[in-house]
């Protein structure tokens, strides 16, 4: 997220934590988390550190069932996390632009209560279909070069968007924020989720 948390998303409950601990097991103990934000940022790779304590916190995640939504970097993390693979856009196509984008899966066209909308982009890397990671799937893809920009998992409350719903807080990005946070029978509703 931004240094400060927007009130459209601090109303929902947020707060800030770092993208780097030197004793992870000790904060996660402390807070009562109830789900987890992989934020944008540097390519992974250049942070080892931040690499090591965002797969921790994907890892603890998992294993409590807690909801995580991956947001471009984040995304990225979450595809390599499951066996996939980033490739590189030479074009500027995504870089610090808005597009269009398809909602492919008929609940999250529900929940969008569209099948396509503007979003903003800010990045190089892509995740093609296949490189998509296992058990992931997509819900969002922009047309003109086939890259995935919104993925589920189809047995995890995990949602990954290439877009930045914290830097343009619109109905589409506080509806995918506050569902994956707030509405846990969403996800059983396209996977085995419990």
């Amino acid at each position: 997220m931004n240094k400060e948390i927007t009130p459209e998303y601090s109303e929902l409950g947020f707060c800030r934590g770092p993208n780097t601990l030197k004793n992870l097991e000790d904060f996660l103990e402390e807070m009562n988390l109830d789900g987890i934000v992989l934020s944008g940022g540097d390519n992974i790779g250049k942070n080892e550190n931040r690499d090591k304590t965002e797969n921790k916190l994907l890892v603890y995640a998992l294993e409590k069932k807690i909801p995580v939504i991956g947001v471009c970097r984040g995304m990225q993390l979450i595809n390599n996390y499951f066996g996939g693979k980033i490739s590189i856009d030479n074009s500027t196509i995504h870089l610090a632009q808005k597009h269009d984008i398809e909602i492919t899966n008929e609940n999250f066209s529900s929940l969008f209560k569209s099948s396509s909308f503007h979003v903003n982009t800010y990045h190089k890397n892509l995740i093609q279909t296949e490189g998509i990671g296992n058990g992931l799937k997509p819900f969002a893809i922009f047309s003109k070069d086939g890259s995935i920009e919104g993925f589920f998992h189809e047995q995890f409350p995990i949602i990954g968007v290439m877009w930045h719903p914290e830097r343009e807080p619109d109905l589409n990005s506080k509806v995918i924020i506050s569902t994956i946070f707030k509405n846990k029978k969403f996800f059983r509703l396209f996977s085995n989720f419990i």
